[in-house]
């Protein structure tokens, strides 16, 4: 099918972007297209206007911090999962990154419109939330910081507003010795989406979990951590046993989606076993640094 007709814009900068959103109020946002396109082709969605943010070179790009990194809105998944910096010193998102779709997705997606369009299915979301990441949005009124716990609030529903583009993505180093980092998905066979899927990052002090974060998507309408998991495992050791109890208690926070690929009752389960093994990867990393 062929989408509804539509002006076009390709703004050079994020002030001229700002500027024909707020001139075009029925305007979306395109950057790898991936979510937006097949929507508009099935006449799902049929926009008044485009603004192509594609061609803002400031948007791209990694940046190393002395603490963390700095992605640029328009990074490829691509690029964050071949990236030497970011598998060295914050491996568990060039792990999310290789699980996204097909080759074509990921040489196209971006990060920045894979968390504004929030789909509930999605895989860095469970990242941002493991990681603690912060997503830096930029409006009429200037920058402002949303951290991924504020960000996802519902299907397909964020905390940014109407007139704000997301601009870069802050996350932290989380790697060396008592840091383990994991992702595990049961993934649609199509479409590479996730029935459900659990990110990890746990940090061990003495041999017990000093911190721990444990982020959860396709499993509910938005992402959120499994913070019953977290609670029960954090001051414990990560035996077998804690690990294994603390999963049974991932999706208890919430309520779990049923529709046509799985039960509301299949993806609690799913929940529960791929934190157990989340959880046990990350441990086995943790050892792996000894």
């Amino acid at each position: 099918m062929y989408p509804a007709s539509f002006e076009y814009y390709a703004p050079q900068s994020v002030s001229e972007a700002l500027a024909l959103l707020t001139q075009n109020a029925d305007a979306k946002v395109i950057a790898g297209g991936h979510s937006l396109l097949p929507l508009m082709k099935l006449r799902l969605a049929q926009p008044a206007a485009l603004i192509d943010i594609g061609k803002i070179a400031a948007l791209n790009g990694i940046q190393e911090l002395d603490d963390g990194f700095a992605l640029g809105a328009l990074t490829t998944h691509h690029d964050i999962e071949h990236s030497v910096a970011l598998r060295h010193a914050c491996p568990l998102l060039p792990e999310v990154a290789s699980h996204i779709g097909d080759r074509q997705v990921r040489n196209r997606g971006t990060i920045g419109g894979s968390l504004a369009h929030a789909d509930p299915a999605a895989d860095y979301p469970a990242a941002m939330l493991a990681l603690g990441a912060t997503i830096e949005a930029q409006g009429p009124g200037g920058k402002r910081s949303v951290s991924a716990d504020e960000l996802f609030t519902g299907l397909f529903q964020t905390a940014l507003h109407a007139n704000e583009l997301v601009v870069s993505v802050r996350v932290p180093k989380t790697s060396g010795p008592g840091v383990g980092v994991a992702y595990a998905k049961f993934p649609h066979p199509a479409s590479r989406y996730a029935i459900a899927g659990v990110a990890v990052v746990v940090k061990i002090e003495n041999d017990l979990v000093r911190d721990i974060r444990i982020g959860v998507t396709g499993a509910a309408d938005h992402a959120q951590r499994a913070t019953q998991s977290e609670a029960a495992l954090r001051g414990k050791s990560l035996s077998r046993e804690n690990i294994a109890a603390a999963a049974q208690l991932a999706s208890a926070g919430f309520t779990a989606l049923g529709d046509m690929f799985a039960s509301s009752d299949y993806r609690a389960h799913l929940v529960n076993t791929l934190t157990e093994q989340a959880l046990n990867k990350a441990h086995h990393q943790i050892h792996g640094w000894h």
